[in-house]
């Protein structure tokens, strides 16, 4: 069962369910986001005026090392999702927004872009994934 504080402060984020940023090996685990990034992700929902879609919000060790290149991802931490994006408008307001809202990592895939707040990784970056690629 997962933690009283944290479910009233998951309350407050109008546009998404914890349940959306579980890791695939885990229910219940996308309680363990970080809800400052969520809340920022709350708000890039409410600038970019569609839904947003998660394709991987928060990763066990264990998923992570099944399906990321990178050891130390932000998402095992809870500070990363991968947000669908169905075209290149969609991409671009999601791009837009989310360096508005002070998002400094940012990655772009074919049908998704990575946004991330590691503070411990380098800002103010944007990469692409190889095509195919899932985050």
């Amino acid at each position: 069962m997962p933690d009283e504080n944290r479910l009233k402060l998951w309350a407050q984020i109008k546009h998404f369910s914890f349940g959306e940023f579980d890791s695939p090996d885990e229910k219940g685990s996308g309680i363990e986001m970080n809800i400052e990034f969520i809340k920022l992700l709350d708000e890039l929902r409410e600038k970019c005026g569609f839904s947003l879609f998660i394709n991987s919000g928060y990763r066990t060790k264990a998923h992570n090392n099944k399906v990321a290149v990178v050891e130390n991802s932000a998402h095992t931490l809870g500070l990363a999702a991968d947000v669908a994006c169905a075209d290149s408008v969609e991409r671009d307001a999601i791009l837009k927004h989310s360096f508005e809202l002070g998002i400094r990592r940012r990655g772009i895939g074919e049908t998704f872009v990575h946004l991330d707040m590691d503070f411990s990784k380098p800002q103010n970056v944007c990469w692409l994934y190889s095509k195919g690629s899932k985050g």
